[in-house]
């Protein structure tokens, strides 16, 4: 199946409508706690570090994120995007909002086994109600949102461009964010597309 087939038939992020969260202001529900995979409860403001906050909201079935036969899938750099979060000063957290497969592909006990089964080494998260999703605008999964130390968004969107297949070279947004903030340097581009499929939210 080619990307741009994929995209249509797994919802691309197009057919969003939610809110964005706007760049530099303060990220909502900071101290809101939700259950991790080893059952204890997480806030942002509290796992977060030096730099802040690494949110990647994720989940066990999208092909953007496990792997298609078109696109390795982005869980690949999941671990490694932890240890560079870590080394420069940030948490990395992932979060899984598809209330929509809670009862079966996305329960808590799928994402425990899938956070074994592929190494996981950042806490991952769960969602109830999709409820910090929506407060984020977050559209897809993956979707990126980088928090600094005061809790303020400095870039969204897509960790690279390599699910584009008219790219022209790689570029790595996520990482260059990143050292753009720890280098006390402006994020030449702090907001790209998410891509990849919606996140399954249960209509309220």
């Amino acid at each position: 199946m080619g990307l741009s087939l994929l995209f249509s038939s797994l919802g691309f992020s197009q057919q969003e409508e939610v809110k964005s969260l706007p760049l530099g202001e303060a990220v909502p529900l900071t101290e809101k706690e939700l259950v991790n995979i080893d059952g204890k409860m997480m806030s942002l403001k509290g796992v977060s570090a030096t730099n802040g906050v690494l949110v990647v909201f994720s989940c066990n079935t999208c092909p953007f994120v496990v792997g298609s036969d078109s696109f390795e899938g982005w869980e690949k750099q999941y671990v490694e995007l932890n240890k560079f979060a870590q080394e420069n000063g940030f948490k990395m957290v992932l979060i899984n909002s598809n209330e929509g497969k809670r009862d079966n592909d996305d329960s808590l006990e799928a994402m425990k086994n899938r956070a074994k089964e592929k190494g996981y080494t950042m806490p991952y998260l769960l969602d109830k109600n999709s409820e910090l999703a929506d407060a984020f605008g977050a559209r897809t999964t993956p979707h990126v949102y980088l928090i600094n130390e005061k809790m303020e968004l400095i870039y969204t969107g897509a960790i690279d461009n390599k699910v584009d297949s008219k790219r022209k070279s790689d570029e790595n947004y996520l990482r260059i964010a990143i050292e753009s903030k720890v280098a006390n340097k402006p994020i030449e581009l702090n907001s790209t597309p998410p891509r990849g499929c919606s996140i399954k939210r249960v209509k309220k």
